[in-house]
């Protein structure tokens, strides 16, 4: 019997943070559910508000939590200036 490490002991180079914006108003933020529990309740409260100081929302769903986004999906929210993701419940 072989031992296979689950442990990735590859070391991969830092990346650099993603410049901050200096504010939210006329951005689009994509709001994503991941399709865990309340994570849709979240992002209303979270919608209702980054309306209020004049940001435009997009919201986008995963079919499943437990499954990687489609090429398709991630295409999408990265159209967006910003994004916010509903990680847990």
């Amino acid at each position: 019997m072989e031992y296979v490490s689950p442990i990735d002991e590859r070391v991969r180079d830092p990346e650099p943070l993603a410049a901050r914006t200096k504010g939210i108003e006329g951005k689009t933020v994509a709001l994503l559910d991941i399709s865990k529990n309340r994570s849709a309740e979240f992002l209303d409260r979270l919608d209702h508000h980054l309306r209020s100081v004049g940001a435009t929302t997009r919201r986008f769903r995963k079919p499943a939590f437990s499954r990687p986004a489609s090429g398709d999906l991630i295409e999408a929210v990265a159209r967006c200036d910003l994004a916010v993701e509903a990680l847990a419940d």
